[in-house]
């Protein structure tokens, strides 16, 4: 299998700038980059002397009870992106195993081959008891409407909008193109699934505020891995605002840059709830399946527990931006 990543020791964008399809950032690449970049520049501060009790990693999401607060974050097109000779409902299948073994959640993805790319992926979530979250990208009404009937006969935990998928010539090009939406747009999707309802792409207050008049139950501070604006900000330096603007009426993840226990951590610190992991979680299923990807959510969380541990922090509520520094 040729893969279209190189495997970089530090998965930091600046190999693969440009490259797409493939796993780089789009034009200079510089979103991905500053994605990383800002992620290493929070500090973690060590502090030892607290009672000498268990570490508890467990947290509630949006009603499911997890092993950690991270998830599998949504990807399609494996072959076209990373030169994976997988299909698309075996590679979902294999994400979802991982999940269910190791205790997290898994997101399926979306793209313009409704049947390979969502109808499959969405399958696969209804084959492993609905433990999933299915993604849909900001098409057209037509297109929508076409995601919400393949879904109907369905088992899954909740619904996904990657809104900024909106900048994708490709997409945007397409028979059935995508779309800018706004809260009525959005609020569309919840009424008619009746599942918890995650906006992915938000990366300002104002977005923000639109998903909570939408009646989101929950956001993804996400720049999409870089991969729809160059020179974009960071999520992790959009999240505290974020955060501080939709208070406890919201849940929040975010993602990007995310390469180890420790940042998620700094995450969670800094007001996440849960994070989303990409590239990584996604090369480890391609390169060794179920139990690849199994060992590295295993690596994750135990390299939180152990910066738990390291920061005076028993459980998830412990972790708070006292724990951190720039």
């Amino acid at each position: 299998m040729s893969l279209k990543c190189r495997e970089c020791k530090e998965c930091n964008g600046i190999a693969c700038r440009g490259e797409i399809p493939g796993l780089g950032g789009k034009d200079t690449g510089r979103s991905f980059i500053r994605n990383a970049e800002k992620m290493k520049e929070v500090k973690i501060n060590l502090d030892v002397l607290c009672d000498d009790a268990p570490i508890f990693t467990e947290a509630e999401i949006l009603s499911q009870k997890m092993a950690a607060p991270i998830f599998v974050a949504p990807v399609a097109g494996i072959k076209g992106n990373y030169g994976a000779d997988i299909s698309e409902y075996d590679y979902n299948c294999n994400v979802l195993k991982a999940c269910e073994d190791t205790g997290i959640v898994g997101f399926t993805g979306d793209g313009i081959d409704l049947e390979n790319l969502f109808a499959l992926p969405a399958q696969a979530v209804n084959d492993h008891g609905g433990k999933g979250i299915v993604t849909i990208k900001p098409w057209i009404k037509e297109g929508v409407d076409a995601r919400i009937d393949v879904l109907k006969d369905k088992k899954f935990m909740a619904v996904a909008m990657d809104v900024d998928a909106a900048g994708l010539p490709l997409l945007r090009a397409g028979k059935t193109p995508v779309e800018n939406k706004n809260a009525e747009k959005l609020r569309y999707v919840k009424e008619n699934l009746n599942k918890p309802f995650i906006v992915k792409g938000v990366m300002s207050v104002h977005a923000a505020l639109v998903a909570k008049e939408a009646g989101a139950d929950a956001i993804v501070v996400s720049n999409h891995g870089g991969r729809v604006l160059d020179d974009c900000k960071a999520t992790i330096e959009v999240l505290p605002e974020i955060v501080k603007a939709v208070g406890d009426d919201m849940t929040v993840f975010v993602d990007g840059g995310i390469r180890s226990g420790m940042d998620v951590f700094k995450c969670l610190a800094l007001g996440a709830d849960g994070v989303l992991v990409g590239r990584p979680f996604a090369l480890s299923c391609v390169k060794g399946g179920s139990e690849g990807l199994e060992k590295t959510i295993r690596l994750y969380i135990d390299q939180l527990q152990s910066t738990m541990r390291m920061t005076g922090c028993h459980s998830i509520k412990d972790i708070d931006a006292s724990k951190v520094s720039f």
